[in-house]
């Protein structure tokens, strides 16, 4: 090897910083686990190292136990999956109490995912978490149904979105991140919306609604009839989301849909994002969000990207 070749190899970094910001809430990667997708993290803890996560974001908390929809709960499709769990969950009292405290032993950002079916419910969700510890932020789902409107879905009106985002933050200390629904004409309205009510990020987006039949019984695939797509088949749309978010507002955004290889991280922060969820990639292998943090930094090494930060909105055109 020339003289020349071993100085210019030896003038790359030790290593490569994965560090990122999600507003207040620094992250040692991008990498988060998504909700639903990783239970309530501690599940996990013999399959991976929960501390080479960026962070874990918890299924949703609801005020109450919830016992979520009936069988069968998931259908196999091209390229993803729909799903339609009907937001089980044991309760938030329940959580902060027996999965919260062993969660702490860990040095990964904890996200509580908050729901509710009346903004009072949101409220009593993120109350009850406030007098915890261990927590990083609260992720709001507003894909839910208002009951005391309808049933409308408090995502798709702007007045029920800043309403139930208003009330959480006057709730909350912690950060707010805000987990907004496709289903919309365009997001950078809702997104605008979530910012001035005081989020500190949006996650972007939910699942997107969708039905499976089985042609020979002539019945749904799901209990529930229908139910909520995702996987790499989403992941372009997404991507488009995410891109016109992070144009319309200046809080962080979080990518989430479809991610399941090192350069599918890297599109998403090259489309503005500060950060990504893994969800349905968990369902294939357990440890997809292990082995993205390893692949992220040998892709990192390869594209000669020793600060993953500075990819965020470096989309050329």
């Amino acid at each position: 090897m020339s003289s020349s070749a071993a100085s210019s190899g030896s003038s790359r970094p030790a290593f490569v910083d994965l560090r990122v910001s999600v507003g207040r809430v620094s992250l040692k990667n991008p990498i988060i686990a998504a909700s639903g997708t990783f239970a309530y993290g501690i599940e996990f803890a013999q399959l991976v190292d929960l501390n080479r996560l960026g962070g874990i974001v918890i299924k949703g908390l609801s005020a109450q136990p919830m016992e979520g929809a009936p069988a069968p709960r998931i259908c196999e499709t091209a390229s993803g999956m729909v799903n339609a769990i009907g937001l089980q969950n044991i309760g938030v009292r329940a959580f902060a109490a027996e999965k919260l405290p062993l969660l702490r032993q860990y040095d990964t950002a904890v996200i509580a995912n908050v729901f509710g079916h009346t903004i009072a419910d949101y409220v009593e969700v993120i109350q009850v978490l406030e007098a915890a510890e261990g927590l990083a932020a609260y992720e709001l789902n507003i894909s839910c149904p208002n009951v005391e409107r309808g049933g409308i879905e408090y995502s798709t009106d702007p007045g029920l979105t800043a309403a139930v985002v208003a009330a959480a933050r006057a709730a909350a200390r912690r950060p707010l991140w805000v987990k907004l629904s496709p289903n919309v004409n365009m997001i950078g309205v809702t997104a605008k919306v979530c910012e001035a009510e005081g989020a500190d990020a949006l996650v972007v987006a939910n699942t997107y609604p969708a039905l499976c039949i089985d042609a020979h019984t002539r019945e749904s695939r799901l209990g529930s009839t229908t139910g909520g797509l995702s996987g790499a088949a989403i992941k372009p749309i997404t991507m488009r989301l995410v891109y016109e978010a992070c144009r319309a507002v200046k809080i962080p955004v979080v990518g989430l849909g479809g991610i399941e290889k090192p350069a599918d991280v890297a599109e998403y922060l090259l489309a503005g994002a500060s950060a990504v969820e893994v969800g349905t990639a968990h369902f294939v292998d357990p440890r997809a969000s292990e082995r993205l943090v390893t692949g992220l930094e040998k892709w990192c090494r390869d594209e000669n990207t020793f600060e993953i930060s500075k990819l965020r909105g470096a989309l050329q055109r």
